[in-house]
């Protein structure tokens, strides 16, 4: 299973956690299911997400989307990364 692992670095987590659950509908319209959030422990402006991908290239095309754009822009995303990622063989390490 491809994962979506995300990190969003934020003006005010109120705000963007607003938008953020706005957007929950087009998510899932994109594949993206929501899977764990988590914010820093010593800086919880910067917030960090995994959504479970259903197709990566509808995915990605959300993520190139000028609407995801504009919806970064609005909840106050000072900068982000995300990574397509994979589980590794590490079971039973």
């Amino acid at each position: 299973m491809i994962q979506l692992l995300c990190r969003n670095r934020v003006a005010d987590f109120d705000q963007w956690w607003s938008v953020f659950q706005s957007h929950a509908g087009a998510h899932r319209a994109s594949g993206l299911f929501l899977v764990s959030l988590w914010r820093d422990a010593a800086d919880p402006d910067n917030v960090f997400f995994l959504f479970d991908v259903e197709d990566q290239e509808r995915a990605k095309a959300f993520l190139g989307d000028s609407g995801a754009a504009e919806a970064r822009k609005e909840s106050g995303v000072l900068e982000g990364e995300f990574h397509f990622v994979s589980p590794s063989e590490s079971e039973g390490y």
